[in-house]
């Protein structure tokens, strides 16, 4: 299966990421407009598809291909990528637990914002902790959240390597790399598996469409 070679760098930040103090005098302030009204004017339910597995299963090749096929649907979509957010959002963050952490809360808040402004909003992510996981989905109701696991073998991952990285990590030029030196926790409470060692990207994509027209997420036009 054909993956994104899109391998654009990540600018390293020298400066000392310094630890956020909470603030105490925030009050919460409630708006004239909620999710439903959002929701309505764009005709579509909001969701949210996050996708989850190893470097190289293929997660951002089948969400863009999601994407465009709900875009063909006229449905507001955004897209989340996990190499993406690291050039801007989250620019400051490595690759250690605590930062892996860190990431996908940030995220998860991002998407949760999507998600009330009504976009069917697709995330995709190594997000190798369960918690982590766990945290998205609390953060968006119950019947709002989509855990895609895109399933393949580590063995399959490396050999596709689509951007290097594990050829890198076995030379020892990147730590903390899932799945080499840092573990992945298998889904176990996900919507729909993806195993792209059997499917192509088009037919993954098919395959979560149509999840999505069962479960009344998107209608299935006439």
């Amino acid at each position: 299966m054909s993956m994104s070679t899109n391998t654009k760098s990540v600018v390293p930040i020298k400066k000392k990421r310094q630890v956020a103090r909470r603030a105490t005098n925030v009050v919460w302030h409630d708006l004239l407009l909620d999710k439903a009204t959002r929701s309505q004017i764009k005709e579509q339910n909001p969701c949210l598809l996050w996708f989850t597995g190893l470097s190289g299963a293929g997660k951002s090749t089948i969400a863009n291909i999601v994407e465009k096929k709900l875009n063909a649907r006229h449905k507001h979509t955004y897209l989340l990528d996990g190499d993406n957010v690291r050039h801007g959002l989250n620019r400051d963050l490595g690759f250690t637990d605590e930062d892996r952490i860190e990431n996908i809360r940030r995220v998860g808040e991002v998407a949760k914002l999507f998600v009330d402004a009504g976009i069917i909003t697709i995330a995709s992510f190594i997000s190798p902790f369960r918690s982590d996981r766990r945290l998205v989905r609390e953060l968006v109701d119950p019947d709002e959240f989509i855990e895609v696991f895109v399933s393949a073998p580590l063995e399959l991952c490396e050999k596709r390597d689509p951007k290097g990285l594990y050829k890198r990590a076995r030379a020892g030029e990147i730590s903390h790399f899932t799945g080499i030196d840092s573990p992945y926790e298998t889904p176990e409470h996900e919507h729909i598996i993806l195993d792209t060692s059997e499917l192509t990207a088009e037919q993954s994509a098919d395959q979560l469409i149509g999840y999505m027209i069962v479960n009344g997420f998107i209608d299935n036009p006439a």
